[in-house]
């Protein structure tokens, strides 16, 4: 594989999560309408002529987005043409960039026309598909596969349902987490774990209810790794991918939940806030990266069982030989 191809997908993968950070600096500042109802453009300028914090924030975000747009869409092509023969390679070629598109569209509507919270909540959801599926096209690129040693890899069936459960629940996480910000519900509750430490009781508003709607969600996702992380710890020894795998995913959701308490006792610090969209974000990706070596567990587990058949069948042909008559 060409160094400049390893590298680039490297670069991309890099702007994919500055393009995922940055809109969570947008949401995080309200800087949303940092250039008016105006998209492409800024105020309906090319230039603008009144700058403000909003207005750059809200700027950059579309021009990094804009040149990963461009990135990723040139990573598809090469990744197509260089890897295509990789089952998963066209797949995640076609993924990365489909979901940037929607991602940007999403993004206008809501500049032009104004959408509810509850739409704008998917935007960070469908940013960090389109990162997971840059971030899988570099690791295939660089070969991570064979230094794994994955096509060797077989997993059971209660490791895959825990790997397939847990992505699918992460993206419930993820989209409460950006109902709470949309929703403007950050500091409804000026407590942790509770709402209000002092006197449990169930939420009283919609906005409580996002808030700790959200922190049992995270709460049970976890709990949930913490206790396949155990599995894995304890049986899973022998598939370093594996276990190596859900000690990363352990140590990232840990990281995602205190940040997300810190939050609450640092009342919005912008840079706690950004490194929790930061460890969600890389949770996701190793997520990813366990899912689709599940999904050639089965590939796998016939390749070995037709060796070991072939293995068995390849004894010495010791027939005589009758001449033909």
């Amino acid at each position: 594989m060409k160094s400049s191809l390893k590298w680039f997908a490297v670069l991309t993968t890099i702007v994919m999560l500055f393009i995922l950070l940055g809109g969570a600096l947008v949401t995080k500042t309200d800087s949303g309408m940092g250039c008016g109802r105006s998209w492409p453009l800024c105020n309906g300028q090319l230039i603008p002529d009144k700058i403000t914090l909003e207005l750059v924030i809200e700027l950059s975000h579309r021009l990094v987005s804009g040149a990963g747009g461009f990135m990723v869409l040139i990573l598809s092509y090469m990744s197509w043409k260089n890897i295509g023969h990789i089952r998963e390679a066209r797949f995640l070629s076609v993924i990365s960039f489909s979901f940037l598109v929607l991602q940007g569209l999403i993004g206008a509507a809501a500049v032009l026309w104004s959408q509810s919270d509850f739409v704008l909540a998917l935007h960070f959801g469908i940013s960090l598909i389109s990162f997971a599926s840059v971030f899988l096209l570099t690791l295939l690129i660089f070969e991570v596969d064979k230094k794994f040693e994955a096509e060797k890899l077989i997993v059971d069936k209660r490791m895959r349902f825990h790997i397939i459960g847990i992505l699918i629940f992460s993206l419930i996480v993820v989209y409460t987490g950006a109902l709470v910000r949309h929703t403007e519900s950050s500091l409804i509750c000026k407590d942790w774990p509770l709402c209000v430490n002092d006197s449990p009781a169930l939420p009283s508003n919609l906005y409580e209810w996002v808030q700790m709607g959200h922190r049992a969600i995270a709460g049970a996702i976890f709990i949930w790794v913490s206790y396949v992380s155990f599995i894995a710890h304890k049986h899973y020894k022998h598939q370093k991918v594996i276990y190596g795998g859900w000690i990363a995913a352990f140590i990232l959701v840990f990281l995602q939940v205190t940040a997300g308490a810190f939050i609450i006792f640092s009342r919005l610090n912008l840079y706690i806030a950004l490194a929790h969209a930061l460890f969600i974000a890389c949770f996701f990706g190793v997520m990813s990266y366990l899912l689709l070596l599940t999904s050639r567990s089965k590939k796998n587990a016939l390749a070995s069982a037709t060796h070991t058949v072939n293995g068995q069948d390849e004894q010495p042909d010791i027939t005589p030989t009758i001449p033909a008559r």
